[in-house]
């Protein structure tokens, strides 16, 4: 199994050239669009080439999400608090984004390993973003206590217009994925991914690894959800997650796991749908290989049968002569 990577790779690799090119006052401005639909925007300028402004663009939030300001519950806090030093929230944002970062360089501090770990957790901004609000709920689970402000069940956007659910306790959280699905043959390779998934969980390897489960229809655990957001062409799963999965560095690999479950399934199906059609390719090549090594045999067997019809009337000139 594959596991995606928190920092963007692009985005790490751009902070990191800028940082090693100071002196040379170059003009940056790139553009691009990762998994889930996050858009991503690194602009410098001639004119401060000391300053990097970092704009991000998150998919269209469903109405049961929890957004404020165009961003998810927590994230503000979360970005103040994971960026101390060196980076500044502008308020509004650039147009058509949903956050703009301006990181000073300057104030970055001298020593190499520090700098070179807040340039990885700035590429990172998804994470930090996207995970706020559950990383809040399962900050409070390590603690056995439920956030106040928090509903019975908990909506969190993952993807564009999708959301999946977190029904908070003081001993556990339990979340619910819906698999959605466009494409039937992905649908069909998704269903069997998940049941095989569930049953990988129940090896004696895995047994501190939370619980999970597959379902073709909904959980009872989501009563009162929009009906809506119960559509799901490849069934749901769910996990339980207990105080023990969220301890000190536990909690930011859990919260990166859970918010790109629906990716990581995404991409095994689509690996596994290539291995498919590279398998078919070469059986389908090797069928035409044997009948390309058919062909002179044929070419022979009917020379051979021209051959013996005229040895036949030979001799039945022969005899009647």
């Amino acid at each position: 199994m594959i596991l995606l990577q928190s920092h963007s790779r692009f985005l790490l690799q751009t902070l990191l050239n800028r940082v090693q090119n100071l002196d040379k006052a170059v003009e940056l401005d790139y553009q691009w669009i990762e998994f889930d639909d996050i858009r991503y925007h690194v602009q410098v300028t001639m004119k401060n080439p000391n300053h990097l402004l970092l704009s991000v663009s998150l998919p269209n939030p469903p109405p049961e999400a929890m957004f404020f300001d165009g961003l998810p519950l927590g994230a503000i806090e979360a970005i103040k608090t994971t960026y101390p030093t060196g980076v500044q929230i502008l308020d509004p944002p650039r147009d058509g984004f949903n956050l703009t970062l301006k990181l000073n360089f300057s104030k970055l501090p001298p020593d190499e390993e520090y700098k070179n770990s807040l340039l990885t957790n700035l590429a990172s901004i998804r994470e930090v973003v996207l995970g706020a609000p559950l990383k809040i709920i399962l900050k409070h689970l390590s603690s056995r206590t439920v956030a106040p402000e928090l509903d019975r069940l908990v909506a969190i956007m993952h993807r564009p217009n999708e959301t999946f659910f977190i029904i908070p306790q003081p001993d556990k959280a339990t979340v619910v994925f819906p698999m959605r699905f466009n494409d039937s043959v992905d649908t069909i390779l998704a269903t069997s991914f998940l049941k095989e998934f569930v049953e990988a969980r129940r090896t004696a390897g895995l047994n501190n690894a939370p619980s999970c489960s597959w379902s073709p229809n909904p959980p009872l655990e989501l009563e009162g959800a929009p009906k809506e957001s119960l559509s799901a062409s490849a069934g749901f799963v769910s996990f339980v997650i207990f105080p023990r999965h969220v301890e000190a560095k536990k909690l930011d690999r859990t919260v990166w796991n859970l918010s790109t479950f629906h990716a990581y399934v995404s991409y095994h199906v689509k690996c596994s749908e290539g291995f498919m059609h590279t398998r078919m390719r070469c059986r389908v090549e090797s069928l035409i290989q044997a009948l390309d090594r058919a062909k002179p045999l044929e070419k022979t067997r009917s020379m051979n049968k021209r051959s013996f019809k005229r040895m036949s009337l030979n001799n039945v000139h022969t005899n009647s002569s």
